[in-house]
């Protein structure tokens, strides 16, 4: 006679762990960080780590006060200390990346209990209260100098968003990373060889950044007549690959079905096109685009979720 047996749901199973999951994102950000270093200097390695210590640092004491399971080792304060000091410039004073991990860590990670809890992303959070606390700091950019490791004295405060197209950059420059940005934004083929990188090792899908970049293109092209030459600009100016690929779709922060996915992408690439069309301004919006969709993912997540076999819809 056959045996069988019986369990409850879920009945996937993958070989995948946090931590694997986790080191593949860190792999996947080695490439821009590198181009970050290279184009912006020593500064930059250095906030880089200082923010992922301090990250590490605050999210090991935190479990060691609440006196709760060490999940450092699970990688993630590493990816929140990374991604954080690549939304940073290389200008800011070296206690700001520090600041800006405890402040994703502990207020918007561990507080609302640990990685899977959090609803909004740490690191994009951390950036938006350093950007609204010290205005200045986080929009001064320094001029890249590649292979100049001393880094340069020269600040530029107008980016490519803030020069617009026929500026002084071109889409080749953009490409390549040598323009005023964060470090981690500004070399585009370093960010896309990683988020290919991700899709081998099956860490994201395709939704997400497609209908990000896909619903901000579309946009751009009905806004502007379709001007292609602008749209490419827009598309590779400031922190959209960045966002779009690593940011937009954090696990926690982001609806889990397909048809989900692609809603909040969708929304995203349409706020990041409303803040930077209708607003005009130099600032970099990104982040605030997706901010406000992770704070929409439950609602998405509720109307576009599975619906359980035999389910009745309750009345009111």
């Amino acid at each position: 006679m056959s045996k069988y047996v019986i369990s409850s749901s879920p009945h996937l199973r993958d070989n995948a762990t946090t931590a694997r999951i986790m080191q593949d994102v860190c792999i996947a950000l080695l490439p821009a960080a590198a181009a970050g270093v290279l184009f912006f200097g020593y500064r930059a390695a250095v906030i880089l780590a200082l923010s992922v210590v301090a990250a590490v640092l605050s999210e090991w004491f935190y479990c060691k006060a609440a006196h709760i399971r060490n999940t450092t080792g699970d990688f993630s304060a590493v990816v929140t200390g990374m991604l954080l000091a690549m939304n940073l410039p290389s200008t800011v004073p070296y206690w700001m990346p520090v600041i800006g991990s405890v402040i994703a860590i502990l207020l918007c990670k561990m507080i609302f209990g640990g990685i899977g809890q959090n609803f909004i992303n740490p690191a994009l959070a951390a950036r938006a209260i350093l950007a609204l606390s010290w205005a200045t700091l986080m929009n001064t950019f320094a001029t890249p100098a590649f292979g100049n490791l001393a880094g340069v004295d020269a600040v530029a405060s107008a980016t490519p968003i803030g020069t617009g197209v026929g500026g002084q950059y071109t889409l080749v420059q953009l490409a390549l990373g040598n323009v005023p940005g964060t470090i981690g934004e500004t070399c585009k083929i370093a960010l896309l060889v990683g988020a290919a990188y991700l899709f081998v090792r099956k860490v994201i899908t395709w939704h997400v950044p497609a209908a990000f970049l896909g619903s901000f293109v579309v946009c751009f092209l009905i806004a502007t007549g379709f001007d292609i030459n602008q749209t490419l600009y827009q598309l590779l100016s400031g922190g959209l690959i960045l966002g779009a690929f690593f940011m937009a779709t954090d696990y926690s922060s982001s609806p889990t079905t397909a048809k989900g996915k692609l809603v909040f992408g969708i929304g995203c690439g349409v706020l990041l096109f409303i803040f930077r069309f209708c607003k005009k301004s130099p600032a970099e919006w990104c982040s605030y685009a997706i901010l406000l969709m992770n704070v929409a993912s439950p609602l998405i997540e509720r109307v576009t979720g599975i619906k359980g076999m035999g389910e009745v819809k309750k009345n009111a």
